[in-house]
């Protein structure tokens, strides 16, 4: 994703990260932060959009995602769709909140694949 995107939504996962709880029930004040999630994310889209696009209407466009979403395939279709899904985004807000408290392993660090086709020699590793 955009740099200015993840930028947008580090700040506000930022802001509000502490106030999310890993339970089942759901504060009140959740859907006022999720309606502000998505009003940001929906501006941002709405001016990305039209700087590339010309004439570009967000109204038409989830008007048009809305009347077929069957047809949607694919990865910037869920990510698009995920914005809207509340559970979705309580999971990314509780992710960051285990992150920012140290609660997340990252196991990428250290990993090293190891090829076993015989087209590469024995050995040889490529490191992440």
């Amino acid at each position: 994703m955009e740099e200015n995107f993840q930028h947008l939504q580090a700040t506000f996962m930022e802001k509000y990260y502490g106030e999310f709880e890993d339970s089942e029930e759901n504060k009140l004040v959740y859907t006022d932060m999720f309606i502000e999630y998505n009003n940001l994310i929906e501006t941002y889209l709405q001016q990305s959009l039209s700087h590339r696009i010309t004439g570009f209407c967000m109204a038409d466009f989830v008007r048009q995602l809305s009347s077929s979403p069957s047809t949607l395939e694919g990865e910037v279709f869920e990510i698009l769709l995920s914005f809207s899904d509340f559970m979705a985004f309580k999971e990314m807000m509780l992710d960051f909140k285990a992150q920012k408290e140290g609660r997340i392993v990252d196991f990428s660090s250290g990993m090293s694949i190891t090829a076993m086709s015989s087209s590469v020699p024995l050995g040889t590793e490529m490191q992440l």
